[in-house]
């Protein structure tokens, strides 16, 4: 509904529609299955089903998945630098408005990030808590709470986006994750990341790049005790359902008096309230959404797009088909761009030059004159631009001459004139002009059965099918003719 409160609606096909016919003939299927079981009972439920077996094409349902998945990382890649850059904006922002509330003394005025607040005056206050309240608005801010979600949207954005794993394996990173290899030859220690198995119960190994080292280190900095040690927490399994052991999890808070995990749909709590500060936009001019699946999917595009093989794309995925790698290929087809730029660089190459170069003044209105000289009187003339007329605009004559039906009558009417005009040349013994009327009269009677073919096809043909109004209406006066038991 708009603000005018005009209802508008919106049809768009159903992206599940092959589920739903599935869904029908396997009840029919199941019912003639039972039958041949138990006819006593089932027997008379039988009947036909519907939905026939070429309607479920998922070939085709897959392919539209597929093109899907490609525009919505089309959509989001542009998007990715200006996401990263807010997060990061947002946690040094909300860092120094805590560390200016916790430096400012209940009821006194301070200032961070271009904000100022108010430390409020609280009966019972704790030096761990801060609040500000804006002198404008008046409203009270959790300072504390904005710098851990600031900080958190940031850690899950830069996980993500630098790791590409799914999101629970993000959940499931833990300070045991972090091991460290020694290169045989040279001796050099390479960092990296041990992913536990999840959906392909598949265990893997990243390499820890400088960027990714910073994120963990920070992370680890925030989360460790005084001890150095990190808290462990007992998080819960929603895929096994069971309560996995105590363990040093990396994406973990403070929640009252005890630690607790960050779950999945946090995650996805922090992303939307992330992305609503940054303005992005889809192509439809609604919010730009992230979940945490598509920055596993700009990660994969963005390695396999600049150089790493498919197949170490994949053990660095966990994929167990190297197709299911390759799809994400798809999103920019690389060699398809490159192969139809250098087609047309040696197209243009063959060409001269001048055709490419931009016309000046005279030529424009040269060439849109030439759209405005194609009106003659009994319709439009389809020549090339730049050739000459052929029939020295005998229109009459000329196939190239598509006939208006508003000058259907002037057309019979010359028809009619050629006739009598045959028929003088005849009778005055002017065989010559005969044979060039005759010409004539032959276009005037293709042009007539061009207008009759247009009218045609333009017709509505009646198939006969009743509305429901009429069969509303029968059913209306039989139920009225039957008579009252």
């Amino acid at each position: 509904m708009t603000a005018d409160g005009e209802v508008v609606e919106d049809h768009t096909p159903r992206v599940s529609a092959v589920s739903h016919l599935a869904t029908v003939r396997t009840f029919y299927l199941d019912i003639a299955q039972w039958a041949a079981e138990d006819p006593g009972r089932w027997g008379p439920w039988v009947a036909v089903c519907p939905i026939r077996a070429g309607e479920l094409d998922h070939r085709k349902v897959a392919t539209r998945r597929k093109s899907r998945m490609d525009q919505r990382t089309r959509e989001r890649l542009p998007g990715l630098p200006a996401l990263v850059a807010a997060v990061e904006t947002e946690r040094s922002t909300a860092a120094e408005r805590l560390v200016a509330a916790r430096a400012a003394r209940p009821g006194e005025v301070f200032g961070a990030a271009g904000k100022t607040l108010r430390r409020p005056l609280l009966a019972n206050s704790s030096e761990s808590k801060a609040w500000g309240d804006d002198p404008v608005t008046g409203k009270r801010r959790d300072l504390e709470g904005e710098e851990r979600r600031a900080f958190w949207a940031w850690a899950a954005v830069e996980v993500l986006r630098l790791t590409g794993i799914r999101i629970e394996e993000l959940c499931e990173l833990s300070h045991h994750s972090l091991i460290q290899y020694r290169l045989p030859k040279s001796r050099e220690l390479v960092p990296l990341l041990q992913i536990v198995p999840s959906k392909t119960d598949t265990e893997r190994l990243l390499v820890i790049a400088p960027e990714l080292a910073d994120v963990l280190s920070t992370i680890i900095v925030r989360i460790r005790n005084a001890d150095g040690s990190v808290p462990l927490v007992v998080a819960y399994d929603n895929h096994e359902k069971v309560w996995n052991p105590p363990m040093p999890l990396l994406f973990q808070w403070r929640s009252g008096l005890e630690d607790r995990p960050l779950e999945p749909n946090h995650i996805r709590s922090l992303l939307n309230k992330a992305l609503a500060s940054t303005g992005l936009t889809d192509l439809s001019g609604g919010l730009l959404r992230f979940t945490p699946h598509d920055f596993r999917r700009m990660f994969l595009t963005d390695a396999v797009m600049h150089g790493m093989p498919p197949h170490i794309a994949q053990l660095v995925a966990g994929h167990r088909n190297i197709n299911t790698t390759m799809g994400y290929k798809a999103a920019y087809p690389e060699e398809v761009i490159n192969g139809h730029r250098a087609f047309i660089a040696r197209r243009r190459a063959l060409r001269p030059s001048e055709e490419y170069r931009t016309p000046t003044d005279e030529e424009w209105e040269e060439f849109l004159g030439h759209f405005e000289r194609r009106r003659v009187a009994l319709g439009d003339c389809g020549r090339s631009y730049s050739t000459p007329c052929i029939h020295e605009h005998s229109c009459l004559r000329c196939p190239l001459l598509r006939p208006s039906p508003t000058q259907r009558a002037r057309i019979v009417e010359i028809h009619d004139n050629l006739l009598a005009r045959i028929a003088e040349a005849k009778k005055e013994g002017w065989m010559g002009e005969v044979e060039g009327l005759k010409v004539s009269l032959a276009g005037a009677q293709h042009k007539l059965g061009q207008l009759d073919e247009m009218q045609r096809r333009a017709a509505t043909v009646h198939l006969g099918v009743p509305s429901f109004v009429e069969v509303a209406g029968r059913a209306i006066t039989t139920s009225n003719k039957e008579p009252s038991s």
